[in-house]
């Protein structure tokens, strides 16, 4: 079977947005207007412009917006792989917090598939500040497993 192409990848990224996040609360309050900026085998990108949504009593980007930004660019860069729609659960997840951004500014969350074995799946994902059109100083990064047996 043939590979699938960058842009059969990308198409799919833009389907499971369409039709997963409405299922998601969560996912739709925070990523309702995410775009996804590119997508391959194992790596997909995407952009979002923070609102009032994403930040806390402070005015920067809520840790746990950052958090679950990790979880779903872990679980969309799985689905690059292979083109499947089920990405697994969460075994583990950790985010680092290494700068901020404010209502108005726009992020890229870049996930990346390390490895998707026949039972666990390891994800690295970067949030960070775009900049003039650029990706710029990094916001956050993260690790996640999971658990992606298919029954």
């Amino acid at each position: 079977m043939a590979e699938p192409t960058d842009d059969a990848i990308k198409a799919h990224i833009e389907s499971l947005v369409v039709t997963q996040l409405p299922t998601s609360a969560i996912y739709n309050f925070l990523l309702s207007d995410v775009r996804i900026h590119a997508a391959t085998k194992g790596n997909v990108k995407a952009r979002l412009t923070l609102t009032n949504n994403h930040v806390n009593s402070r005015g920067g980007i809520h840790g746990a917006v950052s958090a679950a930004f990790t979880d779903w660019a872990g679980g969309m860069a799985i689905a690059t792989w292979d083109l499947r729609e089920k990405t697994g659960v969460s075994v583990d997840i950790h985010v680092r917090y290494l700068s901020s951004a404010v209502v108005g500014d726009e992020v890229e969350i870049e996930g990346t598939a390390e490895k998707v074995g026949g039972s666990v799946a390891f994800t690295r994902v970067v949030i960070s500040k775009v900049v003039d059109s650029v990706t710029g100083p990094v916001i956050a990064s993260g690790t996640h497993t999971k658990y992606v047996k298919q029954r």
